[in-house]
């Protein structure tokens, strides 16, 4: 069992991981249960570069991300909005 709980599924636990992560942020994933399309609604991302608010969701999935049994081997989408937007 993980940090996340065994008893959700992959989504459930990319969705947790962000929304604890990034501060006031809501998160949408979709995807195959391998590679995930993921829109994340933060007002953190203001005035930020494209590359800095994808860093701060991929260091939310770090751990998610990590080892060779990760369960999330990739992100085929990941779009980064501020509220508004």
């Amino acid at each position: 069992m993980n940090e996340f709980g065994s008893h959700q599924t992959i989504e459930e636990q990319i969705k947790q991981a962000i929304e604890t992560s990034v501060p006031d942020s809501t998160a949408e994933v979709g995807g195959d249960g391998r590679h995930f399309e993921i829109q994340v609604v933060s007002p953190v991302f203001e005035g930020k570069r494209t590359l800095e608010k994808q860093r701060i969701v991929y260091a939310a999935l770090n751990d998610l991300m990590a080892g060779s049994n990760a369960p999330v081997h990739a992100i085929a989408r990941l779009e980064t909005l501020t509220p508004g937007s």
